[in-house]
C-alpha cells in the first residue's frame, strides 16, 4: 500500500505545557492529515476518522522540533480503511548551546504510535 509522509516543526504555538512541552494531541492531528491524504489518493474523497483503536504516547514532544508523521492504509473494507500511524522527532533545538542550535538526529525517535480505522461513503468512492 501506498504511504503518506509530511514533516512539521512545532511551534511555540503548539506548546501547550510548562518547558514548552507539546499536546499529544497535536500528534492526533497530523496523523487526522495524514489519513486524509491517504483517503484522497485512494478514494479521491477526504471521508471521516471513525476512531483511534490504539495510541502510544512514547517520547515527549518540545517547541522547535522537527516531527516527521507517516502512515499507510493496512486493510480496506467496503467503505472502511484501517490505517497505522508513526510520528519521529527528526531534528531537536539545541537551547544548551544557543537559542537557535538545532541537530539533525542522527537516528529519529519515535514519539507516537497509533492505529485507527476511516470511513468513505461508497458513494462518495471514486477510486482515485
Amino acid at each position: 500500500m501506498e504511504k503518506v509522509l509530511i514533516r512539521l516543526r512545532m511551534g511555540a504555538h503548539d506548546a501547550h505545557y510548562g518547558g514548552e512541552l507539546v499536546d499529544g494531541a497535536k500528534m492526533l492531528q497530523l496523523f487526522g492529515d495524514v489519513a486524509t491524504e491517504l483517503l484522497i489518493r485512494h478514494d479521491g474523497d477526504e471521508g471521516l476518522f471513525a476512531g483511534y483503536e490504539k495510541v502510544e504516547f512514547l517520547a515527549p514532544v518540545f517547541a522547535g522540533d522537527y516531527i516527521e508523521a507517516t502512515g499507510e492504509i493496512i486493510h480496506v473494507g467496503n467503505s472502511s480503511r484501517k490505517m497505522t500511524f508513526e510520528a519521529r522527532k527528526v531534528i531537536a533545538p539545541r537551547k544548551d548551546l544557543s537559542d537557535s542550535a538545532a541537530d539533525v538526529l542522527a537516528e529519529p525517535v519515535v514519539v507516537c504510535r497509533a492505529t485507527g480505522t476511516c470511513v468513505v461513503p461508497k458513494d462518495k468512492q471514486r477510486g482515485a
